[in-house]
C-alpha cells in the first residue's frame, strides 16, 4: 500500500442538494430542495453529467423531485460511512492545511504537520473568517449494480452532519453492529431558523426505509447478515481494510475533489469578483490537466 494515500471507498458518482451556477463570470454555490445524483463526468457547459440512477429514481418521485434516496452502508462502523472534521482548506491549492475534531487537530507548518490543540473554527485564530468548516463526507451504496462502489455525499452543514452522525450512531446501536445490512433510506428536510431569515434551509437526514418500523428493520438486517456470513463474506475483515485505507495518510483528500470543494464551499467574497474563487478553480483544473497528461 502507497504510504501519505488515503485509501477511501470507489465513488461511482456524486450525491448533492446544490449545484454550481454561473453569474457574472463567477461560479457559485446555489442551494436546491431536491438530491441530484451526478455521475463523476462534468460536461465542459452542462456542468455534472447526470448518473442513471438520478433518472430512475426520479420516475417515482412526487413531482419529479428526488427528496428521498434509498440507500445501504457499506461498513457496520458508523465512522467509517460519514467522516466529518473541522477543516480548513488553502484556496489557491484546494488541499487541506488543518483538520481537527474540536479537540486536537492536524496542522501542516513550515516544519511539517504537526499535533496542536483545536479550539474549533469559531475560536481558532488559524482557521477565522470562515476558512474553517465543519467538513463531512458519507459514502453510500445506491442500487444493486455494485457491490463495493459508493455514491458521495459532501457537506459543510451543522445540521446534516450532526444528524447524519446521531442517526448513524443509533442504528448501529439498535442493530446490534449491523448497519451495513439495515434498510435505510437519506432524507432531505426543510427548516426555517433566524440565522436564515426564516427561509427553508434544507438538510440531509438518514431514516429507515419507507414501510418499514425499526423493529422490522432490524430483523432485516439480521436475517441479511447471517445470510451474507453463510455466503463467505467477511464483513468486519471488510471494517478493518477500510479503517487501515483511511489511517493511511494524515488527510483525507484526493485530486478529483479539490476543485470541488473550492468551488461548492468557499464562495467568493463580494469585493474578489471575477479574481476570486472562478480563477482559482480554473487554475487548479489546469494544473490537475497537467499533472494527468504528464503521468500518462
Amino acid at each position: 500500500m502507497i504510504k501519505g494515500l488515503a485509501i477511501t471507498p470507489p465513488v461511482l458518482g456524486r450525491i448533492s442538494i446544490g449545484r454550481v451556477v454561473e453569474k457574472n463570470g463567477i461560479r457559485l454555490p446555489q442551494k436546491d430542495d431536491q438530491f441530484t445524483i451526478t455521475s463523476q463526468i462534468q460536461d465542459k457547459d452542462a456542468g455534472w453529467v447526470l448518473h442513471p440512477m438520478d433518472e430512475e429514481l426520479r420516475k417515482d418521485a412526487p413531482n419529479g423531485k428526488l427528496r428521498t434516496i434509498p440507500v445501504r452502508m457499506l461498513f457496520n462502523d458508523a465512522d467509517l460511512n460519514l467522516r466529518a472534521e473541522y477543516t480548513m482548506f488553502d484556496r489557491k491549492s484546494g488541499r487541506p492545511m488543518c483538520v481537527g475534531n474540536g479537540d486536537i487537530c492536524k496542522r501542516l507548518t513550515q516544519s511539517g504537520v504537526q499535533s496542536l490543540p483545536c479550539p474549533g473554527p469559531t475560536l481558532c485564530e488559524f482557521g477565522k473568517g470562515g476558512l474553517c468548516k465543519p467538513y463531512g463526507r458519507l459514502n453510500v451504496k445506491v442500487g444493486d449494480d455494485n457491490d463495493l462502489g459508493t455514491f458521495i455525499f459532501r457537506t459543510t452543514g451543522y445540521n446534516s452532519i450532526r444528524t447524519l452522525a446521531a442517526r448513524l450512531s443509533y442504528y448501529q446501536a439498535v442493530s446490534g453492529g449491523l448497519l451495513a445490512y439495515m434498510p435505510l433510506e437519506l432524507k432531505l428536510r426543510g427548516k426555517s431558523t433566524t440565522q436564515s431569515h426564516r427561509t427553508p434551509i434544507y438538510y440531509v437526514d438518514l431514516v429507515i426505509k419507507e414501510g418499514l418500523s425499526l423493529q422490522e428493520a432490524v430483523v432485516e438486517a439480521r436475517e441479511k447478515a447471517n445470510q451474507v456470513k453463510k455466503e463467505g463474506v467477511d464483513q468486519a475483515a471488510l471494517d478493518a481494510a477500510a479503517a487501515r485505507g483511511f489511517g493511511n495518510a494524515l488527510f483525507e483528500y484526493d485530486e478529483d475533489e479539490i476543485a470541488q470543494v473550492i468551488e461548492e464551499f468557499y464562495p467568493p467574497p463580494a469585493d474578489e469578483g471575477s479574481t476570486g474563487n472562478a480563477a482559482v478553480v480554473s487554475k487548479l483544473r489546469e494544473d490537475l490537466g497537467s499533472a494527468r497528461s504528464a503521468s500518462g
